[in-house]
């Protein structure tokens, strides 16, 4: 019996806790031009948001998925857009690519 519970509530969290990773195929919208570094801020925030938060916390550190809050003393910007690409462990691959996987791991490598 103990089993079965087990095996049911390992499937949910499979279920649910990799749908919530994934987020939606919907990235936030248009792209947003300007110069300021204000605004390339805010979208990698939103993005994190919209895209990694649901696993990583709104935090960096209070979700079920590895902390991200002192990341970029780890990794590399390069290192942590290969993963976001690539994923890693549990980590899906391809929740952003790109420009935005570019904007949220500058953003990241900022953590320290």
């Amino acid at each position: 019996m103990k089993k079965r519970l087990l095996s049911i509530a390992v499937g949910l969290f499979l279920l649910f806790g990799l749908a919530a990773c994934g987020g939606s195929k919907d990235n936030g919208g248009g792209n947003e031009s300007g110069g300021d570094g204000g605004t390339a801020t805010a979208s990698a925030e939103k993005l994190f948001e919209q895209k990694c938060s649901s696993c990583h916390g709104g935090d960096l550190k209070s979700g079920y998925a590895p902390d991200l809050d002192k990341i970029g003393s780890k990794y590399s910007k390069e290192e942590i857009e290969k993963i976001i690409e690539e994923g890693l462990g549990q980590m899906p691959k391809g929740l952003l690519q790109g420009d935005d996987a570019s904007k949220v791991a500058e953003w990241l490598a900022q953590k320290k």
